[in-house]
């Protein structure tokens, strides 16, 4: 059973920085593109970033770019998004998502609140 679980979301202030993880399990990490998304209250669920399965592409969405670095680490299955000088328009639930090759991303986690106050 595929399983993908976000963790470090949390309350910050308007130019704090975060660091999301995602934990995966149940598929071979190192064969998968990942990939973070949000979605804000009453919005659609937006690209934040990707990165190729051994780490060597990163591509990001212009709102975050400069901003936001996702890394991966396939030896521990985990993804990463590192967020610098947060915007309060930021402020959304953050998802991990895999994908294999061209496939569309089958695979979600359940998503980590990020809230940026002013």
């Amino acid at each position: 059973q595929v399983q993908l679980l976000e963790s470090g979301g949390g309350l910050v202030q308007a130019g704090d920085s975060l660091k999301l993880s995602c934990t995966v399990s149940g598929l071979t990490f190192s064969n998968h593109i990942m990939g973070w998304f949000r979605q804000a209250p009453g919005k659609e669920r937006e690209f934040v970033a990707t990165i190729t399965e051994l780490g060597g592409n990163t591509f990001y969405a212009d709102s975050v770019s400069g901003r936001f670095t996702i890394s991966r680490d396939n030896a521990k299955n985990m993804v990463y998004l590192q967020m610098k000088n947060l915007k309060p328009e930021d402020t959304a639930v953050y998802y991990c998502a895999a994908r294999e090759g061209y496939n569309d991303y089958d695979y979600w986690g359940q998503g980590t609140q990020v809230t940026v106050s002013l």
